[in-house]
């Protein structure tokens, strides 16, 4: 940032807390290439935040919420269809209804930009639509159960996590790939900016695979039974797994434990939702109870205790937490803040510094699948047995959207190249970390940690006298069959053009294992005896 820049007063409110890691390496190192290199990381993350503190000024839209007129009246009181006679034309008819009552329940999801929906039907109806327009473009029936659903990069491809497999279709419904790697996958989820497709259910394995170019990226055993919630984290790409002993576990392709590991709940997690900035998540469990956490140091901000078990969490982009219990939703604001004053509670009970619903619904005699907020609207998408309903939520989408990153108004022209530039800038799966702003910093130990010249020679030498002396050739194993000896897969993999005396060694290694072996089961049936000497044998092996 230029020197004669001056500090806007909202910049604090889109700097990100690095630990001191952004302004110090550039100092405390001596190559005056690397220094340049740092400085020049530091004032590009300068001149981001300070460019984002002087849009805020510039920004068109400002949310509005639902306000009582007194304190008597309540927000949560109000029904959809005063609601709808409020609003104007626009907004109500967004507000659809798809009455879909013999392939039910529905799942749902929306594309980035929202304007694409995507719903599976449990008892195999699939269909892909323009929701805005009521443009059907995929529609079919793959006569099995499908349990997810999501959009890939864009809306013009879209996986299905169905009753064994994962296939993945395109934008007319024809079936692309079987991903026959991902087996009983009940959540599924798609990280955009690594082209990764995340599938875990059943099997108890996270999987990750890279929808670009077709490779299994990583398997990960989480060795605690079926996974019964997923999602991830929008700021690092860190997958946050549910279980069903009331642990959530933090994950990483490139890490085959778990990051972290929290117990959240004394029974199965339900569901699991993380807010934009990465800060908060939410978390309810069989045991009826709903925590929220700060995951930028795992320590709870609230514990509520619902009537009944919740089923499904959504987040805003505004801060509005969802939460789903059978046929009701209920809904709160500032729900992600410290103080009591913003513990969520379901009834006032005389005391006016509690945090009350915001809105609530019910869909009479039916029980809601799963639900998401759909971006850049006042919006929130409900799957449930009867089909598809979306309910106005004042307040709930981001009123201003940066074109260049998510455009809801984007030409074919535009997905195209947008398409190109993402996987032009495709970050590598080993990027994904807890704190994503430790890439492009110095270690401060590296240099303890960094082995000598000294070092390197002693292992350099221990390898090549191992080598010498034949230490790493296995030993003659005539119980293994021959396929699976170790001799056989160390000239295997040792194997060369140049027939040296190593490799005749190992040959005859091989054969004295092989003679062993058929000596062996000669005994085991009864044709020779275990002190048996073949003197014919004995005579030759003095010159070999």
């Amino acid at each position: 940032m230029p020197p004669n820049r001056k500090v806007k007063d909202n910049q604090g409110k889109y700097e990100r807390s690095t630990g001191g890691n952004v302004n110090k390496p550039k100092k405390q190192t001596r190559d005056k290439k690397l220094r340049a290199g740092m400085k020049k990381i530091d004032d590009q993350y300068k001149e981001a935040v300070s460019a984002a503190a002087a849009t805020q000024y510039l920004l068109p839209e400002s949310a509005g919420y639902l306000e009582a007129e007194d304190e008597m009246e309540k927000t949560f009181k109000v029904k959809q269809d005063e609601i709808k006679e409020g609003v104007d034309v626009g907004t109500a008819n967004k507000a659809l209804d798809l009455s879909l009552k013999e392939f039910g329940p529905y799942h749902i999801n929306y594309s980035r930009n929202g304007t694409s929906l995507l719903i599976a039907g449990r008892k195999g109806h699939i269909a892909s639509m323009d929701w805005r327009k009521g443009d059907l473009r995929a529609e079919l029936n793959v006569n099995e159960t499908c349990h997810a659903a999501t959009y890939l990069q864009n809306d013009q491809f879209f996986a299905v996590a169905q009753k064994k497999y994962t296939f993945i279709y395109d934008h007319e419904g024809v079936e692309l790939h079987r991903l026959k790697q991902h087996i009983e996958a009940r959540h599924l989820q798609f990280l955009p900016y690594h082209y990764l497709l995340a599938t875990a259910g059943e099997t108890g394995w996270l999987k990750y695979q890279d929808v670009s170019t077709g490779q299994l990226v990583s398997e990960l055993r989480t060795k605690l039974g079926p996974t019964t919630a997923m999602t991830q984290n929008p700021w690092n790409a860190i997958m946050h797994l549910g279980h069903s002993n009331g642990t959530v576990t933090l994950w990483s392709p490139s890490m085959p434990q778990p990051l972290v590991k929290l117990l959240s709940a004394r029974g199965p997690i339900t569901s699991v939702a993380i807010d934009r900035a990465g800060y908060n998540m939410v978390t309810t469990g069989a045991d009826k109870s709903m925590k929220i956490w700060d995951i930028r140091n795992f320590k709870e901000l609230h514990v509520a205790n619902l009537p009944t078990p919740a089923s499904n969490i959504s987040i805003s982009d505004t801060g509005l937490v969802a939460v789903s219990r059978g046929p009701h939703v209920t809904i709160w604001n500032n729900a992600l803040k410290a103080g009591f004053e913003n513990r969520p509670f379901f009834g006032s009970m005389g005391q006016n510094n509690r945090n009350t619903p915001y809105m609530s619904h019910l869909i009479p005699g039916n029980k809601i699948n799963n639900m998401q907020f759909v971006p850049f609207e006042d919006l929130l998408g409900t799957g449930h047995n009867d089909g598809v309903t979306n309910l106005i939520i004042p307040g709930a989408g981001e009123a201003n959207y940066d074109a260049l990153e998510i455009n809801p108004f984007e030409t074919t022209k535009q997905r195209q190249e947008q398409e190109v530039r993402t996987l032009l800038n495709k970050l590598p799966a080993d990027t994904i970390t807890l704190d994503p702003n430790v890439i492009g910093t110095i270690e401060k130990n590296a240099s303890s940690r960094r082995l000598t010249a000294k070092d390197l020679a002693e292992i350099s030498n221990a390898s090549l006298d191992k080598a010498k002396f034949n230490k790493d050739i296995p030993k003659i194993q005539p119980d293994v069959k021959g396929k699976n000896s170790g001799l056989r897969s160390f000239l295997r993999k040792k194997t060369r053009n140049v027939i040296d005396e190593r490799k005749v060694r190992v040959q005859r290694q091989m054969e004295k294992e092989k003679n062993t072996r058929k000596s062996n089961h000669q005994i085991k049936e009864g044709h020779i005896t275990e002190d048996h000497k073949d003197l014919v044998d004995e005579a030759l092996e003095r010159f070999s």
